[in-house]
């Protein structure tokens, strides 16, 4: 490798920040209040290795660094060598040796090949305060000019909350083993474009995609030392650039996403992103220094005294949510990805410590989440917060802002525990009807519940099952790794069994599970392969695990019969079933208003066909519940704004292993019923003939939910 130093540099102006063509070359922008002197570093590649020419930027304007180089073209890789103190007790680490990503790159080349190169310190004692001389150049990767513009990614759906179907999927294992998928299309962008992948989505019946991470990430040192690989992404590298290794094609990565995108959009499907600003892939102060530690550490990472770590994420470093640096590189990087490349929504990884600047207490109303909600262009996208951290005092589920939805955690738990007989009904029906506990005091609407049972962190559908505990030995940590209350069931034998009659009781209670999530008020996510009955053999954190443990299997599907087959079509059905009835997806939270019939909204029942009464929901031997709700008054909307209405519904459910006969409510609330769908039969089909008169003692199995249709 050769240096050069060039002086060739015009003044440039401070924003937008990063690297910009401009007419004669490109314009370079880095923020550094840490740093006395900057130079960006123009790489290329030589007879005989990497050759680097550096320009000085001499100018600073708002702490910012800044300059245009001339004849610099998109294409051109480049990084940023910092000079000034490094003082590990003042959290200060600049150190000229180490070359670094452009924080606001838009694309990123090549990845670390040399973990003990990108280490600003010398020797295992990340505080001696003496700076390693090894240049990292040739070790880490570099950023890469990137002119604006691509493919356009067409209309945005704009698919209103309380229609939307969320799907959760990971990039590369969504398709890495699709059939129909060709082979170099597999595990990228363009597999989920695919035209055979859009119409399974569209079949399936869900609205919008959420992405696990696509912010180009890096592996963990600990990951990287072990020889192993970050699958599921959290762990970013750079916050603006898409991640290079789900390309088909190098270098192609922002045309790709873009086509993707537009290929969904086209579909009327939206896409989402599961993005995570809490903490970076740098890891703890003895971790690598490959941009953010280098360029401005205080400015990005939260510091303990004398300038020691702080970690509210389990991941080694916290961004500080308190520092303009870090709001502005937010939001910066959210409005790039909503208004470039067509993204439709967020979902914030660990998003209470966006509300906790400095390390203190949740403020829902602090900076930084305010200065996402109030955006003009992101109050505009679907805003997901997961609503807490790794630290107890960071759960704030029902907490945050106006703006927000969020992932309830609470619906997860209830559910699961209603249905292996773990919990009564109290929580139950707060759980059904969007959750009017944790959202109702604070204006937001049932909608903003995203309700979900399972998740990519934890338990496959399948394996909530099948598994009483988790078996994570893959992952290399003894088996120490993931949570340990699962809230799951085995259902008499752990793991995969020739049993019939565990078989079949395994897939009834998953049915109960999926239905129940469909059929609640409030936003359903799916975690994707659960249609398809996939497992991960009882890993329930797979997050290193890029091979068939996590990559979904499409066989099963297509074989009749098959439990995967069965599962499929069931969901269909569900999901079919809540987008035909928007009774069953209220947009304003029960409240017992009376319709125009004078009736209520919502009535509970217990088997007797009675309303329950107040002491009923103190009964712990309680597991069934009925749930009347009248569709004459749903207070649901076209999209062009006008009310709607709808028939009346009857959900019954019952986690009891007895069987019971569930009365129908008399006639002051249907002429009439008919079953739609029952969670007995492999794809839902109904299994009682109809119509049922009022009165009628419905025979209702074990372990069961059924939903029926009222006509007046």
């Amino acid at each position: 490798m050769t240096a050069e130093v060039d002086t060739q540099v015009l003044a440039g102006r401070p924003f937008p920040l990063g690297a910009h063509p401009e007419p004669g070359g490109v314009r370079f922008a880095v923020a550094s209040a840490s740093a006395e002197a900057v130079e960006v570093c123009l790489v290329e590649d030589g007879p005989s290795g990497l050759v680097e020419r550096r320009y000085e930027l001499t100018e600073r304007t708002f702490g910012v660094w800044h300059g245009l180089i001339p004849g610099v073209t998109p294409g051109q890789r480049y990084g940023y060598r910092v000079h000034g103190p490094y003082e590990p007790y003042r959290g200060v680490r600049c150190n000229p040796a180490k070359i670094l990503l452009d924080p606001y790159a838009r694309r990123i080349s090549g990845t670390v090949t040399d973990l003990d190169a990108t280490l600003g310190h010398l020797g295992e004692d990340p505080m001696s305060g003496i700076p390693s001389a090894v240049d990292s150049l040739g070790s880490v990767p570099l950023s890469v000019v990137t002119a604006p513009g691509g493919p356009d990614t067409g209309p945005r759906p704009e698919v209103p909350w309380e229609e939307t179907v969320v799907y959760e999927l990971h990039v590369r294992g969504f398709t890495q083993r699709h059939p129909a998928v060709p082979p170099h299309l597999r595990g990228t962008y363009l597999g989920v474009a695919h035209p055979v992948v859009i119409e399974h989505l569209v079949r399936l019946g869900v609205t919008a995609v959420e992405l696990l991470p696509v912010h180009s990430f890096a592996d963990e040192p600990a990951l990287a030392r072990a020889g192993r690989h970050n699958y599921w992404g959290y762990s970013t590298l750079g916050f603006l650039a898409p991640h290079a290794a789900y390309a088909s094609e190098p270098g192609r990565e922002v045309e790709e996403f873009r086509e993707m995108v537009a290929a969904l959009h086209a579909a009327g499907i939206e896409v989402l992103l599961d993005v995570v600003f809490n903490h970076t892939c740098e890891g703890g102060l003895d971790g690598p220094t490959l941009s953010f530690r280098g360029l401005d550490a205080p400015a990005y990472y939260l510091h303990g005294p004398g300038g020691g770590g702080f970690d509210l994420t389990g991941c080694g470093n916290t961004l500080d949510a308190g520092s303009p640096t870090v709001v502005r590189l937010v939001t910066d990087s959210l409005r790039y990805w909503a208004g470039e490349l067509g993204v439709d929504g967020f979902r914030f990884d660990l998003a209470s410590v966006l509300g906790r600047p400095g390390g203190g207490g949740f403020d829902p109303h602090a900076g930084l989440l305010t200065a996402i909600a109030t955006d003009p262009l992101l109050c505009q996208r679907k805003l997901i917060a997961e609503p807490w951290d790794a630290t107890g005092e960071g759960y704030k589920v029902g907490d945050f802002g106006v703006q927000w939805a969020e992932w309830n955690g609470r619906f997860r738990d209830t559910v699961r525990d209603f249905w292996r007989t773990s919990t009564d009904v109290r929580d139950l029906a707060y759980r059904l009807t969007g959750s009017s506990d944790l959202y109702a005091d604070d204006g937001r609407r049932p909608w903003q519940s995203v309700n979900f049972a399972t998740a990519h962190d934890g338990f496959t559908l399948r394996d909530l099952v099948s598994y009483n505990d988790k078996h994570n030995e893959d992952n290399g940590e003894d088996n120490r790794d993931g949570a340990n209350d699962n809230r799951s069931w085995n259902h008499g034998v752990e793991g995969e069994t020739a049993d019939g009659a565990v078989l079949a009781l395994r897939a009834r209670q998953a049915r109960n599970l999926m239905s129940s999530l469909l059929l609640a008020t409030g936003v359903p996510m799916l975690t994707a392969g659960d249609e398809l009955w996939r497992t991960q053999g009882g890993n329930n954190n797979a997050y290193c695990q890029d091979n068939q443990i996590s990559w979904l299997d499409w066989t099963g599907p297509t074989v009749p019969g098959s439990p995967a087959f069965a599962m499929l079509s069931f969901t269909r059905r569900v999901i079919g079933l809540r987008r035909q009835c928007p009774a069953l997806r209220q947009t304003e939270f029960f409240e017992g208003r009376a319709t125009p019939e004078d009736e209520p909204d919502l009535v509970w029942l217990r088997p007797d066909g009675q309303e329950m009464a107040e002491t009923d929901w103190f009964d712990g031997s309680r597991h069934s519940l009925g749930m009347w709700i009248d569709g004459a008054d749903c207070r649901s909307h076209t999209r062009s704004g006008e009310q709607v209405e709808d028939h009346s519904w009857l959900l019954v459910l019952h986690a009891d292993p007895a069987p019971v006969e569930f009365v129908l409510p008399g006639p002051e609330y249907a002429r009439c019923f008919e079953q739609v769908l029952d969670t007995g039969s492999p794809d839902g089909a109904p299994t009682l003939p109809g119509p049922l008169a009022p009165g009628t003692p419905l025979p209702v199995p074990g372990r069961t939910l059924m939903l029926l249709r009222a006509s007046r």
